[in-house]
């Protein structure tokens, strides 16, 4: 969480679209570190989204919408462009998960396992990594340290598909990829030691949102202790 203050750490949280994450989703990343002392920021790319979908009807329109404008709306707070995140001033990074990251913080949905990820977020995680910096991802965005931190240990949740588990498949893409993925249940988190990156399932687990904000708050607690 970049430069510890009086009151404890500051924590940046990288944001990527509307769709991401419930807005209640956001709020709760946000809670956990205050609740432990910490001072969170987010931020976000100041570019187009890669399009926006009328959910009533689940399909894109033709409509155009900016990821930062859109995340400072959902999030109803501060939420800066992500070009001014300046890694010496915060402790640790935490990456939501969500389409946002799948669509706007990579090009993983339409591409898969041939995907690349924003170049500024890319930096971002190599950077908080290089200076020993603690990450935590959750729901999908551990994709993003699997490209960035080559060889990492990840989870996003369970390798074997099933009605609690839909998204099995991205754990065996991790494994190809070359990283080590740990199957974890919805409320545990994998503690990556060596890269000090730590990640949960979330929304990668078809589970109630109870059980989903449970291990978020894991997540941000074994954040804390390495930061």
């Amino acid at each position: 969480m970049g430069g510890a203050t009086e009151g404890g750490y500051k924590h940046s949280s990288v944001r990527s679209e509307k769709e991401d994450l419930h807005r209640t989703f956001i709020y709760y990343c946000n809670k956990e570190p205050c609740r432990a002392g910490a001072k969170v920021q987010m931020f976000a790319p100041n570019v187009d989204q890669m399009h926006v979908v009328n959910h009533c009807e689940g399909k894109p329109t033709a409509e155009k919408r900016n990821v930062l404008q859109e995340s400072a709306r959902i999030a109803r707070g501060d939420v800066s462009d992500l070009t001014k995140l300046d890694i010496t001033a915060f402790d640790a990074l935490v990456i939501p998960g969500g389409f946002g990251v799948a669509k706007n913080l990579s090009d993983w949905a339409v591409k898969g396992k041939e995907y690349t990820v924003q170049p500024q977020v890319e930096k971002l995680i190599k950077g908080f990594h290089s200076v020993g910096k603690p990450l935590a991802m959750c729901c999908i965005s551990p994709v993003l340290a699997a490209r960035a931190l080559p060889g990492c240990e990840i989870t996003v949740g369970h390798d074997k598909e099933c009605e609690r588990w839909p998204y099995a498949q991205t754990a065996t893409t991790m494994t190809e990829l070359g990283c080590k993925h740990v199957n974890k249940n919805v409320g545990e988190v994998h503690i990556d030691v060596k890269n000090k990156l730590v990640t949960t399932s979330a929304f990668m687990c078809n589970a109630p949102i109870h059980e989903v904000f449970d291990g978020v708050g894991v997540m941000v607690t074994e954040l804390l202790k390495l930061a």
